[in-house]
């Protein structure tokens, strides 16, 4: 008889991976299955169960559905599901769409009415991807992002906004209710907390408008002034009424800023163009306060880097930051972009 029960639970779990053919990344596997055993045990009540379930099984489909994609490069756009298609917001969400279409982009929306049926209609059905929401009073899907192939559904708020920013290289934010403030807000979170990595948020407003300015000042009086957050933490996002600006925002922020990764407490930026021994003097006299100790160097990848084979033949830089720097490593990324 077999005293561990443990043991024997973690054979039992082995052979059921090999017997469904899973070969890679069994550890974390194993992980999950271990979890969902132990909710079991842990005697949880069936809607936590029932929560815990659906929302894996969100996580599943929706994996499924961006996984052909992920290399192509994604913006997701917000805004109201209540914007009329003859409101200047629309033709401008349009036409922002359609250039990233152009230009190679996948286009990533609530798969909703308004703001978001208006980027799918820009980016077209073969550009658009759609996460979309099972509410009781909400139409379904646009027809654009109709697609079983191109198109999840969520129960939970939750776990769609964690589709819409997860694979995404850029986000235009155009005005919207509390949906869309809250999107845009927890963007702004994440940014500010270093829970996403640096990605460039665009604010866009028809031209004269001052939902996004309103908004702005809101926050510099009310956050900024009062303390409550820094006064530069604004500094990372562009407000403008230019869908030519917009798309210049998020384009150019991938120009030679390739990836970012942290190996203890040191960055490694990834780019596409070196700096120059005089670029690398600059950097370090600009961004002095940027590092926690020691300089802004030039590397060779780092073994730990072994593991992103397609990463390794782009050169980097490294240095230690202070924590909670995202304003002056947003800036520093700015400036490697005007490089070369």
């Amino acid at each position: 008889m077999n005293e561990n029960p443990d043991e024997s639970l973690n054979g039992a779990i082995a052979a059921l991976m090999t017997e469904a053919g899973i070969k890679d990344q069994r550890a974390l596997v194993r992980r999950i299955i271990q979890a969902g055993i132990g909710l079991g045990q842990d005697a949880v009540t069936r809607p936590d169960l029932k929560l815990t379930a659906a929302v894996v099984e969100e996580m599943r489909a929706a994996f499924k559905t961006f996984a052909p994609y992920r290399g192509t490069p994604k913006v997701t756009i917000f805004g109201s599901a209540r914007t009329h298609s003859e409101d200047p917001l629309w033709l401008m969400t349009e036409a922002t769409a359609r250039n990233f279409a152009e230009r190679g982009w996948f286009v990533v929306t609530g798969a909703g009415p308004g703001i978001m049926e208006a980027a799918a209609t820009g980016a077209g059905p073969e550009h658009s991807l759609g996460v979309s929401i099972r509410l009781p009073f909400e139409e379904h899907a646009n027809a654009v992002v109709a697609q079983d192939d191109r198109l999840v559904s969520m129960k939970y708020f939750f776990t769609r906004k964690v589709m819409l920013v997860k694979e995404a290289s850029g986000f235009v934010c155009l005005p919207g209710g509390f949906g869309t403030l809250d999107e845009t807000l927890e963007l702004l979170t994440l940014q500010q907390t270093g829970k996403m990595i640096p990605t460039p948020i665009v604010l866009l407003d028809r031209p004269g408008g001052s939902y996004w300015r309103g908004f702005a000042q809101f926050v510099t009086k009310e956050l900024a002034g009062t303390g409550m957050i820094s006064i530069d933490d604004l500094d990372r996002v562009l407000i403008t009424d230019s869908v030519d600006e917009a798309i210049a925002e998020i384009t150019g922020f991938w120009r030679n800023y390739d990836s970012l990764r942290w190996v203890g407490d040191r960055l490694v930026l990834r780019l596409r163009t070196a700096p120059s021994d005089a670029d690398l003097a600059s950097l370090n006299e600009h961004f002095s306060g940027l590092c926690l100790a020691g300089r802004i160097e030039r590397t060779e990848p780092l073994e730990v880097e072994r593991d992103e084979p397609d990463l390794l033949s782009l050169p980097r830089i490294i240095f230690t930051p202070r924590p909670r720097a995202v304003g002056d490593l947003h800036r520093l990324i700015r400036a490697l972009n005007q490089l070369g």
